[in-house]
């Protein structure tokens, strides 16, 4: 989903709590990866494992100048064979201590993952969750929840797409407006621009 797409869904959710939350949510991520100087660790599940949320939070450190908002994959399946930004496996969460942040993306909560998470919080680390119904028990391990219950008005692909981009727009120094809608803006004027004038 690109920044237009973005922009439109904010637009489509105005008057909603979702834009609320999802920026509330990525204020708290920002804030802890950017406090303690990066270590953010990314996780899904077995069956679901959060690429998007992944790419777009690099993307989002690239363009915000936040280069601690770029996450390490944790991947439940990694091979040593695969690409080195591939190859992390759950190992890495049983390694993290404090001060590094571990983002948990999991519509549901496997025994084998809460156990790392558990373990995770124990020597020091801030536990984020997103997804699931709220109540569970990764919510009552993390610091901080955002819960995607089934049927909500938005699907769990559709909330990370505006807490990645709401992450990147929270960038900067207080009172700083340069973020997402300057992007944006950006963006209109180059592709709106006229084209140069031949030589």
């Amino acid at each position: 989903m690109d920044a237009v797409r973005v922009a439109l869904l904010r637009e489509v959710l105005t008057g909603t709590e979702w834009l609320g939350a999802t920026r509330r949510f990525a204020g708290v991520l920002r804030g802890s990866v950017v406090a303690h100087g990066g270590g953010l660790l990314l996780v899904g599940t077995p069956e679901y494992e959060p690429w998007h949320l992944a790419a777009h939070l690099v993307d989002e450190a690239a363009w915000s100048g936040t280069p601690e908002l770029a996450p390490t994959l944790v991947r439940q399946h990694a091979r040593p064979s695969d690409p080195a930004h591939l190859a992390v496996g759950p190992g890495r969460i049983s390694a993290a201590r404090r001060g590094e942040t571990l983002l948990v993306v999991a519509p549901e909560e496997p025994a084998s993952l809460l156990e790392r998470v558990h373990d995770a919080r124990r020597a020091g680390v801030t536990v984020l969750a997103l997804g699931g119904a709220g109540g569970g028990e990764l919510a009552a391990m993390a610091h901080d929840t955002l819960a995607v219950p089934e049927g909500a008005e938005l699907d769990l692909d559709s909330v990370q797409h505006l807490v990645s981009a709401a992450a990147g727009e929270n960038a900067g120094p207080p009172g700083s407006r340069r973020g997402f809608r300057d992007r944006l803006s950006r963006l209109t004027e180059a592709l709106t621009a006229p084209p140069p004038a031949p030589w």
